[in-house]
């Protein structure tokens, strides 16, 4: 598509988007009485406005019906989660019985790396990428201290090469190889949160399966964000989050894939908890755990109703727009277009004023521009924020501009592009 930096332009575009009436479905924060420009959805995503309805609707089969909630009603508290499994397992290209809901992304992951890094004293090494979320690296150094390792030994962080941002699928292939004598664990985000990258998710797996490790990854930033095929890539494990790309409030559920293969491996350990026992026979109340088939078994504790059915409420949105499909098609054109106008200014100015770190080829990236500011980076960043733009300062210079297709149209991004230009003017 060839672009063009007027507002006709985009009005056109809008008009001509499938997606354009979902904007309304969710509520934008105000700034000076007027909607905010809002594109901070890769760090929290807006509130639908069905959400309140939904969370009513659990208030009163509480209040109506009490402990029988569980098991009458609209929608039984018991099976809540399994009315959601289904949207989800489109969003990350799983099985319905290869996800499940629970708990907090880090919680997860934790959880998972009991059943999937099984360190040796001859292979206990983790490879994970260098610049990952903080959370990432707390959890992967603490699970090897759990395990007796030193983490400056057993963990290995991947890293751009010199006066690069990004890593390239080849540097990480290649340490995979160089570390297979000794490596247990390849543990990746699915998009960098700081740069924006998005990962070869299938040639990171094959390379660890290659080396005799598990793959999983953190899909924080990539969860209802880009098309992802887990199963197909053949992913052993992985987590995320729903308050980004999903919507479904701060704080928000997080989900888990287990690939079925792992299904009924008896070597694999797990901590065991009550709603992870098979749902036929829980109420018996045995003494001896035998986990629900599927990632179900990994579940521990009793689904917290309220968040599920913030999430609710939000992948119903999700259905209505047709899955993740078209909302990727429409993310691509936004992102393009933004990174149009930013290098339109610095063309005018003969100067590159805003570097953009994300990469370039679609492919590579998800809903979200990363943008090294030249000069005056804080002071941009306020008189963007000053003009009615929400979006995310990361030190020592960057902007974080992440074009949501579900809330955020092509006027919007024409107007943070104008707002840009005149805040170097």
């Amino acid at each position: 598509m060839t672009y063009q930096n007027t507002l006709a332009f985009a009005t056109q575009l809008d008009e001509q988007d499938p997606l354009k009436g979902f904007q309304s479905k969710f509520l934008v924060p105000k700034h000076k009485g007027k909607d905010a420009i809002y594109f901070c959805g890769n760090s929290l995503g807006l509130q639908p406005a069905t959400a309140q309805q939904y969370v009513s609707g659990i208030f009163n089969n509480w209040k109506e019906l009490a402990i029988e909630g569980f098991f009458a009603g609209d929608v039984p508290w018991l099976g809540y989660h399994k009315k959601l499994t289904r949207t989800l397992s489109g969003i990350v290209g799983a099985k319905s019985e290869e996800i499940t809901i629970m708990n907090s992304l880090t919680v997860n992951l934790h959880l998972l790396m009991v059943s999937f890094y099984k360190p040796t004293q001859k292979c206990f090494k983790i490879i994970m990428e260098g610049g990952a979320f903080p959370s990432d690296r707390y959890a992967l150094k603490s699970q090897a201290r759990f395990h007796g390792h030193d983490p400056e030994k057993a963990i290995i962080e991947i890293f751009p090469r010199d006066g690069e941002f990004t890593l390239r699928t080849e540097d990480i292939v290649e340490t995979i190889n160089k570390h297979a004598d000794d490596l247990a664990l390849v543990l990746f985000g699915g998009i960098n949160y700081y740069t924006g990258q998005f990962f070869d998710l299938e040639a990171i797996t094959k390379a660890a399966h290659k080396a005799g490790a598990y793959a999983g990854f953190d899909l924080a930033h990539a969860a209802g964000n880009v098309v992802l095929n887990l199963h197909d890539w053949d992913v052993d494990f992985a987590c995320w989050c729903s308050y980004k790309y999903m919507n479904s409030g701060p704080g928000g559920i997080s989900g888990i894939f287990v690939n079925e293969k792992h299904f009924s491996d008896k070597t694999l350990s797990r901590f065991e908890g009550w709603w992870g026992y098979r749902e036929d026979e829980r109420f018996l109340m045995p003494p001896d755990f035998k986990p629900e088939q599927g990632a179900a078994g990994w579940q521990l504790s009793t689904s917290p109703i309220m968040l599920l059915a913030l999430h609710k409420a939000a992948l119903d949105i999700f259905e209505l727009a047709g899955g993740i499909i078209p909302l990727r098609a429409k993310s691509e054109q936004l992102t393009a277009y933004l990174e149009f106008l930013i290098n339109e200014i610095n063309e005018k100015k003969n100067d590159e004023l805003f570097k953009i770190i994300t990469p370039k080829n679609k492919q590579d990236r998800g809903s979200q521009l990363s943008i090294v500011c030249k000069q005056n980076a804080k002071a941009i960043f306020n008189y963007l924020t000053d003009n009615g733009v929400i979006g995310d300062w990361r030190e020592p210079n960057v902007i974080r501009l992440a074009p949501v297709p579900l809330y955020n149209s092509f006027k919007q991004v024409f107007e943070v592009g104008r707002i840009l230009r005149a805040s170097v003017d």
